[in-house]
């Protein structure tokens, strides 16, 4: 068990972080004071689990209290947003722990604590800061990536927390210089994978550490990008409507089927109502039968630096042909 004798400070999402628990993903920090925004800690959950649940469930949920069950790994903890407790179960990888605590765990903190999650990556484009959301291999952190090899700066992988500063104005809060990538992406990039750790259980799938490329102040968010892939030859980017916009913040927040069980319905849709009339939404929709995250850049770039220009009209862009996919 990866665990230090005196608690390490990180700072991540806008918070102090103390821990028992090794995060070497975090940015380490001096912090001599007691009052640390939330807490991580190793605890005994097994009688609080089987007390609470009766069936072979993976959640208990309610409010301020969230219980994480993860065979053969751990059971997790996370109240009021203040603390996250993870109790190992037999003989669990601390590569696994770490998973769940830098992930869900981590995700229903900020719940709590009524900053949106959201599930994407985001990168900072001229002071202000851009959302690429999408179902699982659609392409967000490879396209996150393409942005950073053309000297973007990078705010977040995988969670995009989001809270209302002055007069409801949604701004992104920096993660960790971490992210994703799998093996296909990295060899479209030219990138060697033996130099990067695995993401345990995902072999394919490697962390890949970014820290001259992280911007680490909060940035006002201006656009969302809603990707998908589809079997067609042309790149598509479109205007996404209002009435569309509610239903995608939904369907990409960061373990949405906890909002209702955690009594935060009513302040999610309060909260995606004030960002849907701030923000630009568009729909790209990508080629699976080739890489296209180069060409994504160039597209998104234009619709950034022309937005007054779009006008609603629907954008198709022909590409080449290739092998890859994003």
């Amino acid at each position: 068990m990866n665990r230090t004798s005196k608690n390490a400070i990180y700072s991540a999402f806008g918070l102090i972080i103390s821990s028992d628990f090794h995060l070497p993903e975090l940015i380490h920090i001096d912090y001599e004071n007691d009052d640390a925004d939330l807490i991580i800690k190793h605890e005994d959950l097994s009688n609080l689990w089987l007390k609470n649940v009766k069936t072979d469930s993976y959640y208990f949920i309610k409010e301020n209290l969230c219980l994480v069950r993860v065979p053969d790994v751990a059971i997790f903890k996370i109240e009021y947003g203040r603390a996250i407790s993870y109790s190992p179960i037999g003989k669990s990888n601390d590569d696994q722990i770490r998973l769940y605590l830098l992930g869900t765990c981590l995700g229903v903190a900020l719940m709590q604590k009524k900053v949106l999650p959201i599930h994407g990556s985001c990168i900072a484009i001229d002071g202000k800061a851009y959302a690429f959301v999408g179902d699982s291999g659609a392409g967000k952190s490879t396209l996150a990536s393409a942005f950073i090899n053309r000297g973007f700066q990078f705010l977040t992988d995988d969670v995009i927390a989001v809270t209302l500063f002055n007069d409801n104005i949604p701004f992104v809060i920096p993660s960790y210089p971490q992210q994703k990538l799998w093996q296909e992406s990295l060899t479209e990039f030219g990138v060697e994978s033996e130099h990067f750790k695995p993401i345990y259980s995902r072999e394919t799938k490697f962390a890949i550490p970014i820290n001259d490329h992280f911007h680490d102040q909060p940035m006002p968010l201006a656009g969302v990008f809603v990707l998908s892939k589809a079997n067609q030859d042309d790149i598509e980017i479109y205007p996404i409507g209002k009435l569309e916009r509610l239903p995608i913040l939904y369907h990409n927040t960061y373990r949405n089927f906890m909002i209702s069980r955690l009594g935060l319905m009513e302040w999610h849709f309060y909260f995606s109502a004030n960002m849907v009339n701030k923000l630009d939404f568009h729909q790209i929709i990508r080629p699976n039968s080739h890489f296209t995250a180069n060409e994504l850049v160039d597209e998104i770039l234009d619709i950034i630096n022309n937005s007054d220009k779009l006008g609603g009209k629907k954008i198709n862009t022909i590409h080449h042909k290739g092998e890859k996919v994003i």
